[in-house]
């Protein structure tokens, strides 16, 4: 199979960089839909712009690659060992161009591999069929989502939804708490893939598996249909909006299959995606490895622009900040405020958080802006250069951040999905603020970027390590200012008692 290789590479990069038809259009509907001028239309603006621009130059759509999963269907007679040595070999290759990140880590040491290759990374399914074409589905959900992956074990109790029994009503009872809980965390509107029964994990393969399901599908069963409908009615309806800023969607895909369970056992496992609903697939022919078929995809029909504009369109109300900035600056601002950074910034996840727990920063971080973000870079020589820089989600920060801004004067912190009260308090107490960036916007952060500046803790590899940025039009919103208000508590809150009306069918 001369082409198996070079077929596989294809479809990793159309993939990651090119999002299919069906999502398309989900997205295409919600932006028209939405009420202009408000956070999450501008949210929605800055997305459909990282879309055209993720096609048009084939980057990342999104730096987060996450743990790439392959569906394979061979012919009887088909090695599958000659397929996963390709996939190995293709997933490598293109890592190496950048159109994924590094994401295979070591569970115990830490280590990263570097190439998207180690222990059971990438994941890879294979199921033989009576066909003689070799089908080949792609997957890549990143971690902030994959975070948001939920199960259930009915009966149970559930916030704001009281008791869910084992029943279609508990069932829709954990869908809408599902799609409740992700908020902006999760990179909304999302889609949730949900298996009712099996065991614990066949459920939770069952449910991803439901995510290779066009959004403008009908369920063949009437009872399953029925219920996708309402939990999609009902999620537009809890107010979490785009990014988690209040609005009209919160869900743009409800896929729903059930399997047979123990007497003991009633779970119900739900994968969820965000907004950037990267899967695609081909055939391929089993002698060649030639692609013969796209799947959801059909490549001589020219890719439809998203953005009517650039993604976000400058009202002259922006405050500009620029490192190092001043706490007068900081108190200054509140929640609602739009923000353009320039200057210098340093990007910081959860190795470098953690470590700074107990080691001085290799850099004066007094009056800096800090970047929750893991990019995807590519290295020519001696000079490094961003391929892909969206936001990653904030929450795993929390038991740090608030030492971090007081020990080191950080300023500004941005990141995606908010954070909890010890750093609200410590925004407060200490002059500074959370700017919310728009998740998944890898290639619009990306262009900001003028200068690599430098990097330091390399060794904890490329997603990692800390990366000394010089930026100029970065766009965030305040949604943590340094007078106590968070957006984010306040849109869960407005969201839970969206939800508890929703515990009682209408």
């Amino acid at each position: 199979m001369e082409f198996l290789r070079s077929s596989l590479l294809e479809l990793i990069t159309q993939t990651s960089t090119n999002l299919p038809p069906d999502v398309r259009a989900a997205m295409k509907y919600v932006l028209a839909e939405e009420t202009p001028a408000t956070q999450s239309a501008q949210a929605l603006d800055v997305i459909a712009a990282n879309i055209d621009m993720a096609a048009t130059d084939e980057g990342p759509i999104c730096q987060d690659t996450g743990m790439p999963t392959f569906f394979v269907h061979t012919p009887v007679g088909v090695s599958q060992i000659v397929i996963k040595r390709a996939i190995l070999e293709a997933v490598a290759e293109a890592t190496r161009r950048g159109k994924l990140r590094p994401n295979s880590v070591d569970s115990l040491t830490g280590k990263n591999s570097g190439d998207n290759v180690g222990e059971e990374t990438p994941v890879v399914h294979f199921e033989q069929w009576e066909r003689p074409e070799i089908e080949v589905k792609l997957l890549l959900k990143g971690g902030g989502c994959e975070n948001k992956n939920i199960q259930y074990s009915l009966p149970a109790v559930l916030d704001h939804m009281g008791r869910a029994d084992r029943d279609l009503e508990g069932v829709r009872k954990c869908l809408l708490h599902a799609v409740w809980q992700a908020q902006g965390q999760g990179c909304a509107p999302g889609a949730i893939g949900v298996c009712i029964g099996s065991d614990r994990a066949h459920g939770y393969m069952l449910a991803k598996q439901q995510l290779f399901r066009t959004l403008d599908d009908v369920n063949p069963n009437p009872v399953l249909a029925k219920l996708e409908q309402q939990v999609m009615e009902e999620s537009n309806k809890l107010g979490v909006g785009a990014m988690g800023f209040g609005g009209k969607a919160s869900l743009i895909g409800c896929k729903v299959t059930a399997a047979n369970r123990l007497p003991a056992s009633f779970f119900v496992s739900v994968a969820y995606d965000c907004w950037a609903f990267r899967r695609l697939g081909v055939m391929l022919d089993a002698q060649s490895g030639v692609i013969t078929q796209w799947l959801y995809r059909d490549p001589s029909r020219p890719v439809e622009r998203m953005a009517a504009g650039e993604g976000f369109a400058l009202t002259g109300r922006e405050v500009t900040l620029q490192a190092p900035i001043t706490e007068e600056q900081i108190r200054a601002l509140k929640v609602g405020d739009v923000v353009i950074v320039r200057g210098e910034m340093f990007t910081g996840r959860d190795a470098v958080h953690k470590h700074l727990m107990k080691n001085p920063p290799p850099v004066d971080m007094q009056g800096s802006v800090l970047y929750h973000c893991g990019p995807v870079m590519l290295r020519s020589g001696e000079a490094w250069q961003v391929k892909a820089a969206g936001p990653t989600t904030s929450s795993r920060e929390e038991p740090y951040q608030a030492d971090v801004i007081k020990n080191y004067g950080v300023r500004a912190v941005i990141g995606k999905g908010g954070m909890g009260a010890k750093t609200l308090a410590a925004l407060h107490d200490h002059g500074a603020v959370y700017l919310n960036a728009i998740g998944g916007a890898a290639q619009y952060y990306a262009r900001t970027v003028k200068a690599v500046k430098g990097v330091h803790w390399l060794e904890f590899g490329i997603p990692e390590a800390m990366w000394h940025l010089e930026v100029d039009g970065f766009m965030a919103i305040v949604t943590m200012d340094s007078h106590g208000r968070s957006l984010h508590a306040e849109v869960e809150k407005d969201t839970g008692s969206s939800l508890a009306s929703m515990a009682i069918v209408s």
